[in-house]
C-alpha cells in the first residue's frame, strides 16, 4: 500500500475531506517549495524596449533573495557589480535563479553583462539594501585626489618616430633613479611627461628621443596585465573599442553617428569610441585619467560609468591593459 504525504496522512487524521486534505498537502508543498526570504521575478529586455523590469529593489540585508529572472526579447545575462559568482546566462525565454544574501547595506547596480545591442550599457538597475551595519567605505579615486579635470583637454606631444617599445627600452644599459620604477609615479604620469622629465635626466643624455620614448614604453610595461583583464575588456570594452583597441568595435559605428534620430536613440551626444592605439591622445594621458573614465564615463558619450560594476582592482588591471595598444613589445 503506498505511502502518504505526512502533510495528507495529518490531514486525514483530523478527518478533513479528500479535497480538502488534497488542498491542504499542496498548501504545505508550495510553502515547503518556496525560498525562504524574498523573491523577486525580474524580466530583462533590450534597453529600447524597457531594460530592466523592475529596475530599482529595495532588500534588507542579511535576508536572501531570490531573483527569478527571465530574458524576454533575446538572450541576457544579469550580474551584480561588485559581486562575485552573481553571473547568470539568460537564454531566451528560459527562466533561471538566483539568491543572493547581501551582507552590508549599500546601494549595488545589477547589470545586463552580455552584449544585446548599442544601447546594452544602458541596462543598469539599482538594488537599495537597508538594515545594520555600514555600507563599504573607500578613498576617493586617484584622480579626484590629485585634482585632475576628466575633461580638460591635453596637448598632443612631441610625438615619437616609431612606436615606442618596450623591449628595446627594456635593452638601454641605464639605471634609472629609482622614483621613476615605483606604481604611484606610473599610475599619476602620463607617457609624454614621464618621456619629458626623463629627457632631462644626466644619464639619459647620450640617448635619443627615440630610445628614450622605448624607456618609457619598458617603464609602462612593468605594470603588466593579468588574464583577468584581458577578459574583462574582451567581455565588456571591445564591442565599442575593438579587439585591437583602435575603436572599431561592432556597435562602433552606430555610436558614431550624428543624426539626430540616432543622438536620440542611442544617448546624446554620443560619440565614437576612443582608438586607444592613438599615440597623439594616449601619450598626453595619464593612468590616473584613465581608470577615472573608466569609474565615471563619458558623461553622455556613449561610454557607460563602471565605478559600481567593477572592483577598484579590476579598474586598475583595465588602466595597465590599453597600454598594450599603445606600446609595442
Amino acid at each position: 500500500m503506498p505511502r502518504l504525504h505526512p502533510l495528507l496522512s495529518y490531514a486525514f487524521y483530523l478527518g478533513l475531506p479528500a479535497g480538502l486534505a488534497f488542498s491542504a498537502m499542496a498548501l504545505g508543498l508550495a510553502a515547503w517549495l518556496q525560498p525562504a526570504g524574498t523573491v523577486v521575478d525580474l524580466h530583462a529586455r533590450m534597453a529600447e524596449s524597457g531594460g530592466w523590469s523592475p529596475a530599482s529593489l529595495t532588500v534588507r540585508v542579511g535576508e536572501p533573495v531570490t531573483f527569478r529572472l527571465t530574458a524576454d526579447d533575446t538572450a541576457h545575462a544579469f550580474a551584480i557589480g561588485q559581486l562575485d559568482g552573481t553571473r547568470v546566462d539568460l537564454p531566451l525565454g528560459e527562466r533561471r535563479d538566483l539568491t543572493v544574501t547581501f551582507d552590508r547595506p549599500g546601494k549595488y547596480v545589477f547589470y545586463c553583462a552580455l552584449w544585446c545591442s548599442p544601447n546594452h550599457w544602458r541596462m543598469r538597475g539599482t538594488i537599495e539594501v537597508t538594515g545594520p551595519g555600514l555600507p563599504a567605505a573607500g578613498e576617493p579615486p586617484l584622480y579626484v585626489r590629485l585634482g585632475l579635470d576628466l575633461d580638460a583637454p591635453r596637448p598632443t606631444p612631441a610625438l615619437p618616430a616609431a612606436r615606442p617599445s618596450a623591449a628595446r627600452g627594456a635593452a638601454q644599459p641605464l639605471d634609472l633613479p629609482a622614483a621613476y620604477l615605483g606604481q604611484a609615479y606610473y599610475r599619476a604620469a602620463s607617457p609624454a611627461a614621464a618621456w619629458q622629465a626623463l629627457r632631462q635626466e644626466p644619464a639619459a643624455q647620450a640617448l635619443d628621443d627615440q630610445q628614450v620614448w622605448d624607456l618609457v614604453a619598458w617603464l609602462w610595461s612593468r605594470n603588466a596585465p593579468t588574464a583577468e583583464a584581458r577578459t574583462l575588456y574582451a567581455e565588456n570594452c571591445a564591442a565599442c573599442h575593438g579587439e585591437s583597441g583602435a575603436g572599431d568595435g561592432q556597435w562602433a559605428a552606430a555610436l558614431a553617428q550624428q543624426d539626430h534620430a540616432a543622438q536620440a536613440e542611442f544617448g546624446a551626444h554620443t560619440e565614437a569610441p576612443t582608438d586607444f592605439t592613438d599615440l597623439g591622445r594616449m601619450l598626453a594621458t595619464s593612468p590616473a585619467i584613465l581608470q577615472g573614465k573608466l569609474l565615471r564615463g563619458g558623461m553622455g558619450t556613449g561610454m557607460p560609468y563602471w565605478g559600481p560594476i567593477f572592483t577598484e582592482a579590476q579598474t586598475w588591471a583595465l588602466t595597465d591593459y590599453l597600454w598594450t595598444f599603445v606600446f609595442a613589445e
